[in-house]
């Protein structure tokens, strides 16, 4: 088992304070759910724990070893973003091979999901159908941790309910979820946690989303 530690994480953008004193933690085997309103500094995190934006001050470790700077991530973390990120002219089969680990090509070139696109590229997908290709690419990928950024995006009722089960069955890796259809994040996730004024909060319950005004307390 592989664990994450994220601690101390503070950014700020000019005088605007956008994170102080994040800590979290996820072991391989667990989801974490990150909730918190747009503009609250879940993508910032996220970009942080990735390694593509500096916090001001952090602290991130994999295992025994801190991670200074992005190679440092290679193959223990992937990050899905919030826009496209795959290179618009390369085919999807040759995209596999560049993203995922070895032991998940036959999972990944057999899933329906893939399989009609296998010999289209990028440009010509539409939305969904590119966040589909995007979230399998990083979720079979060769890291152990998982960011996942808005991954339910432009896609169906019925793709969200079958890529939640791909997510649980990846019991070998360990997944952050931050996603605006907050009742699919909490439906897998082992621990929620609330982005707001800066502090990342436990939840426990829905209770606790109403009390920090997150959900109205009509829900």
């Amino acid at each position: 088992m592989s664990k994450l530690h994220i601690d101390s994480i503070t950014k700020s953008f000019g005088k605007k304070d956008i994170l102080k004193d994040i800590y979290l933690s996820c072991e391989t085997g667990n989801i974490c759910g990150l909730l918190g309103r747009n503009g609250s500094g879940k993508s910032t995190l996220f970009q942080i724990i990735f390694g593509t934006i500096k916090g001001d001050t952090q602290y991130i470790k994999f295992n025994d070893i801190i991670l200074q700077n992005q190679p440092d991530r290679k193959n223990r973390i992937a990050y899905l973003p919030q826009h496209p990120f795959l290179p618009k002219n390369i085919k999807i089969k040759n995209l596999i091979d560049l993203f995922c680990a070895k032991e998940n090509n036959a999972k990944i070139f057999q899933s329906k999901f893939i399989q009609p696109f296998l010999n289209e590229t990028p440009n010509t997908l539409s939305g969904g159908e590119l966040r589909i290709v995007e979230v399998l690419l990083i979720i079979y990928s060769k890291a152990e941790f998982i960011l996942l950024d808005e991954p339910f995006h432009s896609l169906s009722p019925k793709t969200v309910t079958e890529i939640k089960t791909i997510i649980k069955q990846q019991t070998d890796k360990g997944f952050i979820i931050s996603d605006h259809q907050y009742h699919d994040v909490l439906d897998i996730s082992d621990n929620i946690f609330l982005l707001s004024d800066t502090h990342l909060k436990p939840i426990k319950d829905l209770t606790e989303l109403k009390r920090f005004n997150y959900l109205p307390t009509t829900i």
